[in-house]
């Protein structure tokens, strides 16, 4: 069992990582260089092997016996499922917040997530999560913020690739907010699924071009 200091270690290896492949620098397909990494940061090769293993965990990153660790490999056939199945979750997500979450707790979203828009990173907010925790249902919740927490963050950092992107989902995440504001859970729902199918399309661009590149 390790120590608080080695999970302590072993955790901010695990965000350097996640924050490598999120933007870009292990791009997928790519290997982690568990050496490299550990040099980097100045920790042994243990707490590396460990963030690896706990990066597994998260489908991520796939490792086969006596190869190196690699970044999964966004085919456009998994992105079409993943993204067919956010459609349908997702609308339903927004719905239920809609009509559960509290005056206070939508306006509390809003104004947290307009503070977003005049920083250079992309904001911390994640206004996804954020309304599958406020939607009611434990299941959606789980599955959207759990089971595939870290799949869709990869998938959404690759289309937020496209120049323009990110600012036009800022104009549609401002958009789904307004309408659950106004408690018109139909038009949040509707409005949430040509979100997600514009970046679907986005990214299916995105592997095109790769994978003709």
């Amino acid at each position: 069992m390790l120590d608080r200091t080695a999970r302590t270690i072993v955790d901010e290896v695990f965000e350097t990582l996640l924050s490598k492949i999120l933007e870009g620098d292990i791009p997928p397909g790519g290997a982690v260089n568990e050496l490299g990494l550990a040099a980097e940061l100045g920790v042994s090769r243990g707490p590396v092997r460990e963030a690896v293993k706990r990066m597994q965990g998260t489908g991520l990153i796939v490792k086969e016996p006596y190869l190196k660790a690699r970044v999964i490999s966004l085919t456009v056939e998994d992105m079409v499922q993943v993204f067919q199945l956010r459609e349908a979750v997702e609308a339903m997500s927004v719905r239920l917040a809609t009509l559960n979450m509290s005056d206070e707790a939508l306006e509390a979203l809003f104004e947290e997530f307009t503070g977003t828009k005049n920083k250079n990173r992309h904001p911390a907010l994640d206004i996804h999560v954020r309304i599958a925790e406020g939607c009611g249902n434990e299941r959606i919740r789980s599955l959207l913020c759990d089971e595939l927490y870290y799949l869709l963050r990869l998938y959404r950092s690759q289309s937020g690739r496209t120049p323009g992107r990110r600012e036009n989902a800022y104009a549609e995440h401002w958009q789904i907010l307004r309408a659950m504001r106004a408690r018109d859970a139909d038009l949040a729902a509707s409005l949430m699924q040509a979100h997600i199918a514009r970046a679907t399309e986005t990214l299916q661009t995105l592997l095109d071009e790769d994978k003709q590149a």
